[in-house]
């Protein structure tokens, strides 16, 4: 599909650089094939059947992005000196991540990347890495010095917060964003974006989904930082997507699988979660256990085996996100929501509001 098709207008006053307080406060458009309602996020238990189950990802986000001075041996002092900026996005093992960096053509493979400030991080000195790849588009593969528990120590004393590119072009990161980038109920340390339905959740919102009879299950998808990449192709058979690791274990696969062949209605929090089941589900719905990467791409024509209805931010214009939700509720409905979005004055992107979709009866 031609990748124009997924592209709209936004104007820039609808971008929105700091979260609803409290969170359940933001804004919900209702998005059903009977027609568009606006609620609040508080409204969502009312929006959902008793038996329904909401499932989140419970993935933690690490402050991802590093900024350090690429230094190469054998060289006079001064010379094979240049600033890195690096956003890990997946782990590759106990001391190795992907990367993208910046500027990619500063750097190849051999050369030794020096970050934080020496002697202050974790008591083990500077946090350094060789360079082992150089791929493409920016892309790096980072072995660090440190490994397992110790490297996240490391990167969590000196590395930031890794702010969307349409916020952080705005305003610098601040220690709030540690506490609003991250969901109430985050718990396996690995993301390096957050799952930002999740973001509207709060301790009160959780006790009255209870009280609704609403369940609740949790998954694990790392999301990596390809999720903020524009799709520079000009169809969507031409895009790449970036892998990203999650993990189903077998007690929820089943759980699941029992609920839907009882007739119960999945709900995903998320396009991050949504994935990760479309990734376990086979043809007949069956939810198998997954640990692993994914990559899967979801655009108009997907048939969806395991998700019935989707609570999600509102995404950027001709992104894999926005292509995901117009194949689970129909191009022409989610050009029709976010059109009315837009006017009634809703805020986008990872610190917006949110919809509810139901899933097209054709997808």
């Amino acid at each position: 599909m031609r990748v124009d098709l997924f592209d709209f207008d936004l104007p820039e006053e609808r971008i929105a650089l700091r979260p609803a307080e409290p969170r359940e406060s933001a804004r919900l458009l209702q998005v059903a094939p009977s027609g568009l309602t606006d609620r609040r996020v508080a409204d969502l238990p009312d929006c959902l059947r008793p038996d329904d189950i909401l499932v989140f990802n419970d993935t933690r986000v690490i402050p991802a992005q590093l900024v350090g001075i690429r230094r190469r041996e054998g060289l006079p002092e001064g010379q094979g000196v240049a600033e890195i900026e690096a956003t890990l996005h997946m782990r590759l093992g106990p001391e190795k991540w992907a990367a993208f960096v910046r500027p990619a053509k500063r750097l190849r493979p051999g050369d030794r990347i020096v970050f934080g400030h020496e002697g202050e991080t974790c008591l083990h000195g500077s946090l350094q890495a060789n360079v082992e790849e150089r791929g493409e588009a920016g892309e790096a593969v980072l072995a660090f010095d440190l490994s397992g528990p110790v490297l996240d120590e490391a990167i969590a004393a000196v590395g930031h917060v890794p702010l969307p590119p349409y916020i952080a072009s705005k305003r610098p990161e601040d220690a709030q964003d540690r506490t609003d980038y991250q969901t109430v109920y985050a718990k396996d340390p690995g993301a390096v974006a957050a799952p930002t339905a999740g973001l509207h959740f709060t301790p009160s919102l959780f006790v009255a989904l209870k009280a609704r009879g609403v369940s609740t299950e949790f998954l694990t998808l790392h999301v990596g930082a390809g999720t903020f990449l524009p799709v520079k192709a000009e169809t969507t058979e031409d895009h790449r997507m970036h892998a990203e690791i999650g993990h189903i274990d077998a007690a929820l696969a089943t759980r699941l699988t029992d609920a839907k062949r009882a007739g119960r209605r999945i709900v995903s929090v998320g396009t991050t979660s949504l994935r990760l089941l479309e990734s376990a589900a086979e043809p007949d719905g069956t939810i198998k256990p997954f640990s692993g990467p994914t990559d899967i791409f979801i655009t108009p024509g997907y048939r969806f085996r395991a998700v019935d209805a989707l609570m999600t931010n509102f995404h950027l214009p001709r992104s894999t996100l926005f292509m995901l939700v117009s194949a689970f509720s129909g191009l022409e409905r989610m050009r029709a929501a976010y059109t009315h979005a837009i006017g009634a004055g809703y805020r986008f992107y990872s610190y917006g509001d949110a919809c509810l979709l139901e899933r097209a009866t054709d997808a």
